[in-house]
């Protein structure tokens, strides 16, 4: 088959021109480099929708799912306002408080189970003169609530087992 040139074509055509019947090169070329960029494009993209989620892996795992249900969120409704969001919850570090409260409640608890008394404080059946000779001072407060302590014993046994805060223990 004999291939002639149209009259009005030029005499160089460019390389990208095909002759009738062949095949073209360059659209095969632009077909493989554009399946290729998009796949590149879209990788590109759900990497980065998934970038708080990787910066919120350091952190604790309430935070990294509120990271990740954000980043979802903004991934299927195209909203990014949910994105920047999930991205500056990943890039704060929020405190622990978890571990501090657990920390004094097993010391609380520690404390109000044990049986310790000290070794220079006096038993609290000590007679009063004993409790004067102890090496340490008694507190001002201590010394005035003794006469309503001694009451109370008196009271509780007659069946009054309300607190009379008055030293000279009459009833209000």
């Amino acid at each position: 088959m004999d291939v002639s040139k149209h009259p009005i074509a030029i005499d160089h055509v460019p390389a990208f021109i095909t002759a009738p019947g062949q095949t073209d090169i360059l659209f095969n070329f632009v077909i493989v480099f554009l399946i290729c960029m998009i796949f590149a494009v879209g990788t590109l993209y759900l990497r980065l929708h998934a970038l708080p989620e990787q910066m919120a892996h350091r952190t604790n795992k309430v935070q990294l799912q509120v990271v990740a249900v954000l980043a979802l969120i903004a991934l299927f409704t195209h909203n990014q306002l949910f994105w920047i969001a999930a991205l500056l919850l990943a890039m704060i570090e929020l405190p622990n408080f978890i571990t501090p409260v657990t920390s004094m409640a097993k010391s609380l608890n520690r404390i109000a189970r044990s049986t310790y008394v000290p070794q220079n404080y006096p038993p609290a059946s000590a007679p009063a003169a004993q409790q004067s000779a102890s090496p340490m001072p008694a507190p001002v407060a201590e010394t005035v609530a003794k006469p309503a302590e001694t009451a109370q014993p008196q009271a509780a046994q007659d069946g009054n087992s309300s607190h009379n805060p008055d030293p000279s223990g009459e009833k209000q």
